[in-house]
């Protein structure tokens, strides 16, 4: 597994510029970072510096425009090709999709359809540039009410309908404990698609350690299906930032 670091979440109450940001992780001893919007960053700073530490591009978000809506498809597809270009120039493999949130007076149904026909036409601009965008359920309960996709399994059933080698499932521990529970089964019935891991404790999406989730299990049984991808850390420190990192590494490093 590659721990990565989620800048503007365990940095964000530093003033210091993104790619000061990413020498700090690497300093500390990370490989590897993420970013959520890149489209307000100076991209060539945040590559030299990751280059600086030997540090990989996890991965960058999409444009936030819905994939359940099928009237906004053409603005979607736009942001994807842009979002593809900023991945290729940060070396980055991996881009995060939002759903976006439930439609009033639309049908679930009709909305997971629009999801995946969304899915399904972004996929050969994925394949042509070898990048892999990776669908994220998100909980309603606490963080995004109205989201529409909330369960991993579901999101598991509409990668599956894509049918794509480079349209697969975000996994974020933090969110599926509220939405469902039961991680270690889930995680393991579905790692056909699940190409991408967060991390963050509950409650309070703190660092790990600070609430319920018990991480060593977790992340053992990750590792024990030969998962060697991502796993970010996106979380809101309720300690100094860095002391925090430097304390999951202790923990979980020679998992990595």
């Amino acid at each position: 597994m590659k721990f990565s670091v989620s800048i503007p979440a365990v940095m964000r109450g530093d003033k210091l510029t993104t790619a000061d940001k990413i020498r700090r992780a690497g300093a500390i001893g990370y490989r590897a970072y993420e970013m959520w919007g890149w489209w307000d960053e100076d991209l060539d700073a945040v590559r030299q510096a990751a280059d600086e530490y030997g540090m990989e591009a996890g991965s960058i978000c999409t444009r936030f425009v819905p994939l359940v809506d099928p009237s906004r498809r053409t603005e979607y597809i736009a942001g994807l090709k842009e979002s593809v270009e900023a991945a290729k120039r940060l070396g980055c493999r991996y881009l995060i999709s939002q759903a976006g949130n439930a439609l009033e007076g639309a049908s679930h149904e009709s909305q997971a359809a629009s999801l995946v026909e969304g899915l399904r036409l972004s996929a050969p601009i994925l394949e042509q540039s070898d990048i892999t965008l990776v669908l994220e359920p998100l909980n309603t309960r606490v963080d995004h009410p109205g989201y529409f996709l909330e369960k991993a399994e579901e999101g598991a059933w509409l990668v599956r309908a894509v049918g794509s080698r480079s349209v697969k499932l975000l996994y974020d521990v933090y969110h599926q404990q509220i939405t469902e529970g039961n991680l270690i089964p889930t995680i393991k019935s579905n790692m056909d698609v699940i190409d991408y891991f967060h991390i963050a404790d509950h409650p309070g999406r703190h660092e790990i350690g600070t609430g319920e989730i018990h991480y060593a299990n977790v992340l053992r049984a990750v590792k024990s299906t030969g998962y060697d991808g991502f796993v970010g850390l996106e979380y809101f420190p309720s300690a100094d930032a860095e002391e925090t990192l430097r304390r999951f590494l202790e923990e979980f490093g020679h998992l990595a």
